[in-house]
């Protein structure tokens, strides 16, 4: 395959990585949880939450949706929901103990590490993209960066779901909570997809980028000539 092609695929890649990790930044469903149900026939209010706003949500829970040991829900069955953003990135509101539970710092932490790695895919589409429309050798050199880039975007991507998940657990393990039971939702396995893809396929950039090896044996590294992009 023609290195132009597989630089292509890469991008292409870069793409649904991106679109994945972005999508798991701005949504609410990294996790959700649930309260033991008392009484069935009666409303009980389950949660999902994200890196800044937690949703709680009313479900009707009758005999027919009741499972024993699962604790209130599934989060898709019909209710009333309000989502509001954590009190540390509203000063000025009050903090409700649900944000002690789930280890403020680890939440802030969390948060903030994804906009490092944001901040990575930003850096490292622009290099792309003056990779894209450079000529010669400048094109071949600007991969390197750019692939660099979104390796550390997925390596931010990994700290940020590790930080998370530690906080789900240390809450879930605490007597003090309300929650019996946790599930990881569809933003965590986009930022799950975000990581591998940002990461693996950063990391094929820079191999891409790399000079050409040596077609005979007497050449060297220097003496090889260069595998021009087209």
């Amino acid at each position: 395959m023609h290195k132009r092609t597989k630089i292509k695929i890469a991008i292409f890649v870069l793409v649904v990585g991106m679109a994945c990790m972005f999508t798991a930044v701005v949504t609410d469903h990294w996790a959700v949880l649930s309260p033991r149900v008392e009484k069935l026939n009666t409303t009980c209010e389950a949660a999902h939450f994200g890196l800044w706003r937690l949703c709680k949500k009313q479900i009707y829970i009758s005999s027919e949706n009741y499972v024993e040991g699962r604790g209130c829900g599934p989060i898709s069955l019909p209710g009333d929901e309000n989502c509001t953003y954590f009190g540390h990135f509203t000063p000025g509101q009050d903090t409700e103990i649900f944000e002690y539970k789930t280890q403020k710092e680890y939440n802030i932490s969390a948060a903030a590490i994804s906009i490092f790695c944001l901040g990575f895919m930003l850096l490292g589409s622009l290099c792309l993209l003056g990779s894209c429309t450079g000529k010669g050798k400048g094109r071949d050199y600007l991969l390197k960066p750019a692939g660099m880039f979104f390796a550390f975007a997925g390596i931010c991507a990994f700290i940020s779901l590790e930080v998370m998940r530690q906080s789900v657990k240390r809450m879930i393990e605490s007597e003090d909570t309300i929650w019996i039971n946790c599930q990881y939702s569809w933003s965590f396995a986009c930022a799950c997809s975000g990581f591998v893809l940002l990461f693996l396929t950063g990391i094929t950039l820079v191999v891409l980028s790399m000079p050409q090896m040596p077609r005979n044996p007497w050449e060297t590294c220097m003496d090889a000539e260069p595998d021009q992009v087209e």
